[in-house]
């Protein structure tokens, strides 16, 4: 019985009406994946619930640090996004107004200067740009000293809303969950040859086979009819092109069936797969009436 794929998986655990009957009736027969299924559950319903944001705080530099290292990032992003640095303290703003302001101009003599004009010394050098670099120069300075703090907190505060927390640890257990039941899953059987189940005259059954090789080396057959038409039982046989010689592999109970191939049987000399109408008349030869049947392509 082919299994569900793990895309399949995620969508039924993650959406409860995620519309795939086929996915949940295979989760009723199949216990394998009905396990993943569970354990993929269990990883959502962890998700969904609210964290407890007040204990969460920003990660330090040498997780990034640490992030950047193991990817082998480039310079230009080595740069912590979380952390755009720590503005610093502002010192003490002098008093220019006033009588300490008159005091101050009286010490260097002369006339005061106009208001709003700073004195020749009270210039800080810091400032001083050239021309071509006024605009960019200025708005950088402005920017760390000023925007840094409010950047800060806009960054802290979206890393502690439950919202942005719950998608962030949702996607990433998914994806850890995942990378682990991919490698724990046992490989699946490869598709070695497969064919379209045509009707025979008389019959409007239709379907579909293919041969498909475990990890061990075993190879089986897996027939699917979209109905049974058969008057007896059905019977599944590989035969020879020119229907020469044939090997049958057993009686499909249902509308599917999965066959074990004889161990050394060339496919190349028996790539006809036919459903047959047999009697119950205790015969093992091919009734010679046949439901469906195609020819195995690989």
């Amino acid at each position: 019985m082919p299994h569900l794929d793990p895309e399949q998986l995620s969508l039924l655990a993650l959406y409860d009406d995620w519309d795939d009957p086929g996915g949940r009736e295979h989760l009723l027969a199949c216990p394998q994946c009905a396990a993943d299924y569970a354990a993929l559950r269990r990883a959502v319903d962890a998700v969904k619930t609210t964290p407890d944001t007040s204990l969460l705080s920003v990660p330090g530099p040498q997780v990034w640090a640490g992030i950047h290292r193991e990817l082998g990032l480039g310079d230009y992003v080595r740069e912590d996004p979380l952390a755009a640095g720590v503005p610093a303290e502002p010192g003490p703003v002098e008093d220019v107004s006033g009588e300490r302001g008159a005091e101050r101009r009286g010490a260097g003599g002369g006339a005061a200067p106009p208001a709003g004009t700073p004195a020749p010394g009270d210039v800080p050098t810091s400032n001083v740009v050239p021309l071509g670099d006024k605009t960019s120069g200025s708005r950088t300075r402005r920017t760390r000293a000023g925007g840094a703090g409010t950047d800060r907190a806009r960054t802290r505060g979206a890393w502690q809303r439950p919202g942005t927390w719950l998608a962030t640890a949702a996607a990433a257990v998914l994806v850890v969950f995942g990378a682990v039941w991919a490698f724990n899953r046992p490989p699946q059987p490869q598709e070695l040859a497969a064919t379209q189940l045509t009707p025979l005259p008389q019959h409007s059954a239709a379907g579909s086979a293919k041969v498909v090789e475990a990890k061990d080396g075993s190879r089986s057959l897996e027939v699917s009819l979209d109905k049974d038409e058969a008057k007896g039982y059905q019977e599944v046989w590989l035969i020879a092109p020119d229907l020469s010689k044939l090997v049958s592999l057993g009686v499909m109970n249902s509308t599917s069936g999965t066959f074990p191939v004889p161990a050394g049987l060339d496919l190349s000399q028996y790539p006809v797969v036919d459903v047959s109408d047999e009697p119950m008349d205790g015969n093992p030869a091919h009734s010679t009436i046949s439901i469906a049947r195609g020819t195995l392509t690989s």
